[in-house]
């Protein structure tokens, strides 16, 4: 979902990756991986943080209150146990079980959370993978997108990546893998680690159909990470907290030593 205007906490964007749909008996988490549904599910934060508004195509929406803090339920993330969360109440776990066909509830981050990410700079984080902040650029697209039209496939759109920060004006493909610190509107940014992808990238998001072999295919050719897998973009930690606005100037405060 694209915005034009964000606030920056240090676990990242306001509100991205504060709710998380599980599975109802496990606890585990749901995602695009297994359920490209998923993609089409519009979520709104609405009241000054009160309520929670979902809506999909052909589907009756929902309005619901957000549960701060309350009844709580062990959830997990990549089969590792991660902690509790606070569940949101039948009402919207209906809606999603309902709309994905598996029984879920939905969970948000309780007032104690403290899970932290990975990578060189780390710092706290929501229900994200590893990072807070995903940073892409146009260039980087550009290039996979030459590579995939050689090979005889569809250019790709961003949101199939789904950053928080997409840069423009870099003209060397992949600058955000160089990038250590950088300073975008009102908030400062540290480079955590290049980010490896999953197989997400492969789902078309405005109707959450598979819609594979690209990027993955084309990304093994020049972008295979030592440890395995593929990877496309940069994943940073906040250092400095603040506000986002398209159209900030984004200045690079240091790069990797050559």
């Amino acid at each position: 979902m694209a915005v034009r205007r964000a606030g920056v906490t240090a676990m990242g964007l306001a509100h991205d990756r504060e709710f998380m749909v599980v599975d109802a008996a496990e606890g585990t988490f749901c995602s695009q991986r297994q359920l490209p549904r998923m993609s089409v599910v519009r979520p709104e934060i609405l009241d000054d943080g009160a309520c929670l508004s979902l809506s999909a195509p052909d589907f009756a929406g929902l309005r619901t209150p957000i549960v701060a803090d309350g009844a709580r339920r062990e959830v997990s993330l990549f089969g590792r146990w991660f902690g509790p969360g606070v569940d949101q109440g039948d009402p919207v776990a209906e809606w999603f079980s309902d709309f994905l066909g598996r029984s879920c509830r939905l969970v948000r981050i309780p007032p104690d959370h403290g899970r932290v990410g990975s990578g060189e700079l780390t710092g706290p984080i929501a229900f994200s993978d590893s990072g807070p902040i995903l940073v892409c650029s146009l260039s980087s697209l550009d290039l996979l997108n030459e590579r995939i039209v050689v090979r005889g496939g569809e250019m790709l759109p961003m949101n199939r990546f789904r950053p928080n920060l997409v840069v423009s004006g870099w003209p060397e493909p992949h600058t955000e893998d160089r990038v250590r610190r950088m300073r975008a509107g009102g908030v400062e940014l540290g480079y955590a680690k290049r980010c490896v992808r999953c197989p997400m990238p492969t789902v078309r998001q405005e109707t959450g159909e598979w819609n594979g072999p690209e990027p993955s295919r084309t990304l093994r050719g020049y972008r295979k990470e030592p440890g395995g897998g593929v990877s496309f973009g940069m994943m940073a930690a906040v250092l400095r907290e603040g506000e986002l606005a398209v159209g900030d100037a984004v200045d690079v405060l240091e790069f990797a030593a050559a």
